[in-house]
């Protein structure tokens, strides 16, 4: 045996120095909210310019009221706040809203491949940049507010446009509901810029028409296209004993109830007086009343009462009764007109149908897809379903004061209460779409 040697140097450890750990990257839903994530889906952007031009349109109106009542200083104005209104109402943000379903769920209906966002951000972009001006401009001069209007409108027809490349490109046997969305839009389109020709002649009355032409002839041949196949859909998937019932009936029903409206909207520019032909009114009243009360009877058979137990779908379906309702309030508004020859009550069935129908399906159906496409569970919190029925608060509200003889703040309260309901609505899910999807999935 040897012996080791004496001056043998002991072994050294030399350390290693690792890499500082990275830090976790944050949870999805706590992501620092980035513009760019706009562009990873269609409805990301599409609803988030939706909500932008919501919300300056109705803290617009708010001001306009404050100062017809005297709560903010008299504001001067080159156009007619109420036509200023009436097509900011129709058509900014309502096809922004449409882009972001069409663009996501069109495809599916025609089985065609989808646009990416940054291909819809040229027509969308468009279209939000021009309400602005058309805002600002109604107070500050009429050649700035045209000007907004046409870039309104170039990118609402691009818009509608691409949707007919894909109803185009589908051979899908059943294109009935699409094809309903791009005639709606082709309606939309041609009354957007007859507003435009109206007031760039000094029409302003003749643009009212036109605007009531694209909320019957575009925006609710849109709704009810997208209700005919949705919301049967929707509630038989969340209540099964209620089944899929859609017969194409009810659909050519509540087209040619939207045809007949515009028609209407004609007539009545043309006649001499509100109660210059009388017949005319009594088939107004009576078609409006038959439709109507079909259309009530309709939501019941859509399972109305059933829905009530499921936050979400019963907000999609209290939107509908809406418009049965705005229906027959025309009928009644028209009956009183033709006997006592005063809008006894005003503008209530308008209010009814815009705020009402349009308003209330237009929170269901966005916060519905926001929900889905967010990685969220589908249902109503309770912050949506409290903004929900401050919405149904602000349209009885409005038809209160859409009666004869209200007092003038009645409107105001009614305008305050809308844009402090949608803002925060908006202010709520737009935080989503700039931020990734809660469960890690792309979309």
């Amino acid at each position: 045996m040897t012996e080791p040697a004496a001056h043998a140097r002991p072994t050294r450890t030399i350390p290693i120095q690792s890499a500082p750990p990275r830090p976790a990257a944050p949870a999805p839903g706590r992501a620092p909210w980035r513009p760019s994530m706009l562009l990873v889906a269609p409805h990301r952007l599409g609803f988030f310019l939706a909500m932008a031009v919501l919300a300056a349109a109705s803290g617009w109106w708010v001001l306009v009221q404050a100062s017809r009542v005297g709560g903010a200083p008299a504001l001067d104005h080159v156009v007619p706040p109420t036509v200023t209104h009436a097509v900011v109402m129709v058509f900014g943000f309502m096809p922004l809203f449409f882009s972001g379903f069409l663009f996501t769920a069109g495809p599916k209906w025609l089985d065609v491949r989808p646009y990416g966002a940054r291909q819809l951000l040229p027509p969308l972009g468009l279209q939000a940049a021009g309400w602005l001006p058309w805002l600002a401009g109604a107070h500050l001069g009429r050649g700035m507010a045209l000007a907004g209007l046409l870039l309104s409108c170039a990118g609402l027809g691009w818009m509608f446009g691409l949707f007919w490349r894909l109803v185009l490109a589908s051979r899908e046997p059943d294109r009935v509901h699409a094809l309903a969305v791009g005639c709606g839009g082709v309606v939309g389109t041609a009354s957007l810029a007859g507003a435009g020709l109206a007031l760039a002649a000094g029409q302003d009355a003749l643009a009212l028409v036109f605007a009531r032409t694209g909320l019957w002839g575009c925006i609710v041949v849109t709704y009810v296209a997208v209700a005919h196949r949705m919301i049967p859909f929707f509630t038989s998937s969340a209540v099964p004993m209620v089944q899929v019932w859609r017969p194409f009936w009810v659909l050519w029903l509540m087209l040619g109830v939207a045809a007949f409206e515009v028609l209407a909207a004609w007539v009545d520019f043309a006649a001499p007086g509100p109660r210059a032909w009388p017949a005319w009114m009594l088939l107004c009243i009576a078609v409006e009343a038959a439709a109507g009360g079909v259309l009530l009877w309709l939501a019941v058979a859509w399972g109305l009462v059933q829905s009530l137990r499921i936050r979400l779908l019963a907000m999609l379906h209290v939107g509908f009764v809406w418009l049965g309702v705005a229906l027959l309030l025309s009928a009644l508004s028209q009956a009183l007109w033709l006997a006592t020859g005063r809008a006894v009550l005003g503008l209530g069935a308008l209010h009814a149908l815009s705020m009402g129908f349009l308003g209330s399906i237009m929170v269901a159906m966005v916060t519905r897809v926001s929900c889905g496409h967010s990685g969220r569970a589908l249902v109503a919190d309770n912050l949506v379903w409290a903004l929900f029925w401050g919405l149904q608060v602000s349209v009885g509200v409005r038809l209160a004061a859409a009666v004869e003889g209200a007092p003038a703040w009645w409107t105001a309260a009614a305008a305050l209460l809308w844009a402090v309901v949608v803002t925060a609505w908006a202010l709520r899910c737009a935080r989503w779409y700039g931020r990734p999807r809660v469960d890690g999935k792309p979309g």
